[in-house]
């Protein structure tokens, strides 16, 4: 009789644990998710500023491309995450999607520093990753994180290491872990 459907998009639950108003400004890091990008920028609306940075021309165009589906003005850099091309505190919010772990140990020392750099005081990092898998899952499981990474507690020791305070785990859900840290 009745049919029970999901609300919202497929990325409602990374736009509601980066917890944007209007008017902020976000920052992506990295190019894996374009849509994900796009989305931020609809939630920061018009009296906000979203920018992404990614590594290549090609990854820069496929999120303008995401963008320009998407009906958002996104401004793309391309740029090393190591060297953002951004003013020091320039941002609310910093958005690392699928990135932090897949980085190597100066890559991601530099990136977040970086981010800390750009973000606001009292503005916040927010990691999003794969969740670790347990048991036989993780033992087929094809995930690429630095082992060391994992072994200095993943996305919070990162955080920690390099600056942030009040670093914790937001939510596990859906496969995905958030973490959050501020400046």
């Amino acid at each position: 009789m009745f049919k029970l459907k999901k609300s919202g998009g497929p990325r409602d639950l990374e736009v509601s644990m980066a917890g944007l108003k209007l008017g902020a400004s976000v920052l992506q890091l990295g190019s894996r998710d374009g849509q994900l990008i796009a989305e931020l920028a609809r939630a920061v609306g018009i009296s906000g500023e979203a920018c992404a940075v990614a590594e290549t021309d090609a990854e820069c165009d496929g999120i303008r491309r995401a963008a320009e589906r998407a009906g958002v003005l996104v401004e793309v850099r391309a740029a090393r995450l190591g060297a953002l091309p951004f003013d020091p505190e320039s941002f609310d919010v910093v958005v690392a999607p699928d990135l932090i772990g897949s980085l190597r140990m100066n890559e991601r020392v530099l990136c977040l520093q970086q981010a800390l750099k750009v973000l606001r005081p009292n503005g916040r990092c927010v990691v999003i990753e794969a969740a670790q898998r347990g048991g036989l899952g993780s033992i087929f499981s094809q995930r690429a994180l630095d082992r060391t990474y994992l072994m200095n507690g993943g996305a919070a020791g990162a955080l920690e290491a390099e600056g942030f305070r009040a670093v914790r785990r937001l939510a596990e859900r859906e496969g995905k872990s958030f973490f959050e840290g501020t400046k």
